[in-house]
């Protein structure tokens, strides 16, 4: 399995890994071009060949990014590999200069972010647009 910063990806392979990953039908959105224009990078995981994993590090282009859409494919899932992914985001927007990292989450994956990938619980809010 290797993780790459800025990975190579094609859109198709990470819209079937958004509808397996959030469970919904597969979208036909253009990943390459929003991470490209909006992001500070991703993260890709392979195995092989194939797209095994993804995150998304969103930034404010100052000090501040953001960790949007980690997925990890169902057949990789239990091993770590998210655990991985997050990591790797986490050095690299750490040497990109950011100071802080924010991610939200949903109820179940608190133990995941607190406790495997080291973020600490804060007052955070959100509007539903």
């Amino acid at each position: 399995m290797t993780c790459e910063w800025r990975g190579e990806f094609e859109n198709h392979e990470v819209n079937a890994l958004h509808a397996e990953a959030f469970g919904h039908r597969i979208l036909d959105d253009d990943w390459v071009g929003q991470v490209e224009k909006r992001s500070l990078g991703w993260v890709t995981a392979r195995d092989g060949v194939k797209l095994a994993g993804f995150v998304n590090v969103a930034w404010d282009g100052g000090v501040h990014a953001f960790l949007v859409d980690t997925m990890v494919a169902r057949a990789y899932r239990r091993r770590g590999l998210a655990t991985r992914l997050v990591k790797e985001a986490t050095e690299r927007a750490r040497a990109a200069g950011c100071e802080w990292l924010h991610v939200d989450f949903d109820n179940e994956l608190r133990s995941f972010y607190l406790d495997a990938c080291g973020f600490r619980s804060t007052p955070a809010g959100v509007i539903r647009l």
